[in-house]
């Protein structure tokens, strides 16, 4: 007990100086607020600074959000959105100065700080037609091409890729393998991939990474396969978790390893958070399949028009295997009307996802396209979505909608490597994270999407700044 009792001590001690040396170094400091808010707006404005002053013990009728950089979790690998045909197909639709707005809208030094890009390998729902890089049976993949992405995905993905620079982390998913190779012989409506198949996918993969890479695209992962249990009117395959595992341990690891890529990070799951436990935790019990395992992706369908998301299955799913990140894969607003594109709910919807991701253990976040038109679009079965930027290719007008900013509270100001540290609210209205950039620069992101303006204080050990947090608003305080 005398040992207990010196170790909290020790422990209470060594906290409350890391306090005393935190706001040493910043005492006097201000920080800087950026707004953005429905009623009057505004988007992503500068508020100017907030003053931190002395609050001792808050009380239950304060409004708090509470801050403690002495607990640290995960590392943020980047933040970014697919690149996919649709999005570069609409890209280069528009007049040559909207290209460039909006490559530097997502990747410049004034944009959102996009360091993330993902692509389909093969077609998927978002490309204007069905695709594969072979021909018909060619089990050899000696007519492996990928003339097809030349047109317009390639080149937007290098655009995004300089303007990024040493941060740009690349990675692809495929939505099907070629129509011969799987069951229900067509890439669209599910079947499964053949077992006669699978060494041959396993190399399609590496094909598909040499091309690109000897287009000076460095790939740093990919997913085994995009939603497995999904059967859609588009390029579907499904796998059981078995299954995915197997071909994961008996062909795919051992062909990149073989091949020299046993540094790509190679995602399972890249479904809902609904069953990536269950698929997690089937998958990896297997060391063997494991080892060739670096994380495991998801996406929010599962019930993205509700605010009760599952987001404990991160949680869960982390502390199961703290050796692998979590990755956001993908996420939009389905059902597009165009109508709606100033709708701040879609905005709030990612702020929501973006921020309880975060913190439960996630560690790379990817929207869907970056760019779709004025439909949605394009999309070769119907299936419209929105965006956060949406280009209107018959006049040329680019629209930046509540995504677009939401998003960017997060992606701009916290950069890859930035460390989620400890942080809580007491009021249900009032969501926030908090991360620790490499600088030692504080971020924090504050979303109250309720009806009711509430004022808060932002509360770090022992120290507050007061802030406004109007009805459908989101700030980022940079300490």
């Amino acid at each position: 007990m005398k040992k207990l009792i010196v170790s909290c001590f020790v422990l209470g001690a060594f906290f409350n100086a890391n306090a005393q040396n935190y706001w040493k170094k910043n005492a006097g400091k201000t920080a800087k607020v950026i707004f953005t808010q429905a009623k009057t707006n505004e988007k992503m404005v500068d508020k100017g600074a907030v003053k931190f002053e002395k609050m001792d013990q808050p009380k239950e009728t304060d409004a708090c959000v509470f801050v403690d950089p002495d607990f640290k979790y995960q590392k943020l690998i980047g933040i970014g959105g697919a690149i996919t045909d649709a999005a570069a197909e609409t890209l280069y639709k528009l007049p040559k100065n909207k290209q460039k707005e909006i490559i530097e809208a997502y990747y410049g030094k004034n944009g959102l700080g996009y360091t993330v890009v993902r692509t389909n390998m093969n077609s998927c729902d978002f490309s204007s037609d069905s695709y594969t890089y072979i021909s018909e049976n060619d089990t050899s993949l000696k007519s492996f091409n990928v003339a097809h992405d030349e047109k317009y995905k390639i080149p937007m993905i290098k655009e995004a890729q300089k303007a990024i620079g040493n941060n740009f982390t690349f990675y692809f998913s495929p939505w099907s393998p070629p129509a011969w190779m799987k069951s229900n012989k067509s890439l669209l409506k599910g079947g499964r991939l053949e077992n006669q198949y699978y060494q041959t996918w396993a190399e399609y993969y590496v094909k598909f990474i040499k091309e690109y890479e000897k287009r000076g695209i460095n790939v740093w992962g990919l997913t085994v396969q995009n939603e497995p249990m999904a059967t859609q009117t588009w390029e579907s395959c499904i796998y059981t978790a078995e299954e995915e595992g197997g071909f994961l341990k008996n062909n795919l690891g051992p062909t990149l390893w073989k091949n020299g890529f046993k540094d790509k990070k190679v995602m399972i799951w890249d479904h809902n958070r609904d069953l990536m436990y269950q698929r997690a935790t089937t998958t990896l019990s297997d060391p063997e399949t494991s080892k060739y395992t670096s994380g495991i992706a998801y996406h929010w369908y599962e019930t993205w028009n509700n605010k009760t998301q599952l987001f404990d299955n991160l949680s869960e799913t982390q502390r199961a295997f703290p050796d692998k990140f979590l990755a956001f894969t993908e996420g939009s607003k389905e059902q597009f009307d165009f109508s709606k594109i100033y709708d701040v709910s879609i905005g709030e919807l990612y702020g929501r996802n973006m921020i309880n991701d975060f913190n439960k253990g996630t560690a790379l976040w990817t929207d869907w396209n970056v760019l779709l038109d004025e439909t949605g679009g394009p999309n070769h079965v119907g299936n419209f979505c929105f965006a956060p930027i949406i280009a209107d290719t018959k006049t040329g007008e680019v629209h930046y909608t509540y995504e677009y900013y939401y998003v960017g509270h997060v992606s701009k100001f916290v950069k890859p490597n930035a460390q989620r540290i400890g942080s809580s609210s007491n009021r249900a209205a009032l969501t926030s994270t908090t991360f620790m950039n490499e600088n030692g620069q504080l971020v924090t992101v504050i979303m109250n999407d309720s009806d009711n303006d509430i004022d808060t204080h932002l509360w770090i050990e022992g120290m507050a700044a007061k802030l406004s947090a109007p009805a459908h608003s989101i700030q980022t305080v940079i300490l």
